[in-house]
């Protein structure tokens, strides 16, 4: 059995600085440090800066005054720094630049008068904070029939932005139908879709061409690791998303002659080394990568807890 490793895969810049800045804060600052949120999806990641002493929580008001908070990389709603600001804790913000970008479109047509509306998945972490950039004239949709069924009040003063960790192939479809519907919506200048996330499906693409059976690895929650197993699916491989060795059942490679795996941007390498140790220990043999792109990006750390942590060496 053949074992192809996608190339990207597993971490992207955004993820990185995340989990840097939550390593520095406690560095800088000490534990217990306070993050609102799942810093990234990832169990393994989770798990293993609560053993460092960051203590995750779902709303600010678990956050003792006078503490420390992180946002993570989702980014937050404009009420979430409003209420940290009121009371008095210091916020050192994670968001992905790239979720900011969308943040900084959103609030910039919102005050040119657009109505708007975001394509993504509801409940999801970076879709609330979106949304909650404006108090108003706000749509979500997540499918071409949501597009068929919106109401509007204004047709023709309309702007659209995307969550980031989308299907490529299905934010397609839904900007084709709005402007279809609508057609003088205004459109990013450039897909809001993150170059992370678009290298991942293409890697993933590939392997479809040369394997039997997928495994993705990343945990249930994480939106782009969902959108990798749905992609290898729709290609006509059967797809599976593990969180670990222990979700992988055997039957899936029983006669299966090639396996692809592949690693969402919240699952660190740690996790794939085991996946290969596995399957190398249940009859894989060969290892190769398969790589559609070298990724070469970073995002810069906030100076000032650069400057903070130095302080502490």
């Amino acid at each position: 059995m053949k074992i192809y490793l996608a190339n990207p895969r597993g971490f992207c810049a955004g993820v990185d600085r995340a989990i840097d800045i939550v390593e520095l804060s406690l560095k800088a600052y000490g534990a217990p440090i306070y993050v609102r949120h799942e810093i990234v999806h990832s169990r393994h990641v989770v798990n293993s800066l609560k053993l460092k002493g960051a203590v995750f929580v779902e709303e600010l008001s678990e956050v003792p005054d006078g503490q420390t908070v992180i946002f993570s990389a989702h980014g937050v709603a404009k009420a979430v720094w409003e209420e940290a600001t009121r009371r008095g804790l210091k916020v050192i913000d994670a968001t992905c630049p790239l979720v900011i970008k969308v943040h900084n479109e959103v609030n910039r047509d919102y005050k040119f008068g657009y109505e708007l509306i975001l394509i993504g998945h509801a409940g999801h972490p970076e879709v609330i904070g979106t949304l909650g950039q404006v108090p108003d004239k706000f749509h979500l949709v997540s499918s071409v029939e949501d597009v068929e069924n919106l109401k509007v009040e204004y047709p023709t003063h309309l702007s659209y932005a995307t969550q980031t960790t989308l299907s490529v192939d299905e934010c397609r479809d839904i900007v084709a139908a709005l402007h279809k519907r609508f057609p003088t919506i205004k459109g990013p200048h450039q897909e809001d879709i993150c170059y992370a996330t678009q290298n991942r499906q293409n890697a993933v693409k590939k392997l479809t061409e040369l394997v039997d059976v997928i495994l993705v690895i990343g945990s249930p929650n994480s939106s782009n690791s969902n959108r990798l197993r749905e992609l290898g699916e729709h290609c006509g491989v059967p797809s599976y998303l593990i969180d670990s060795t222990t979700d992988i059942n055997q039957t899936w490679l029983e006669g299966i002659k090639a396996v692809g795996i592949s690693a969402g941007a919240s699952a660190p390498e740690v996790l794939v080394t085991e996946v290969v140790d596995y399957l190398k220990a249940h009859g894989g043999e060969v290892v190769e990568e398969v790589t559609v792109i070298e990724e070469d990006v970073e995002f810069l750390l906030p100076k000032e807890l650069i400057t903070a942590a130095n302080d502490q060496s």
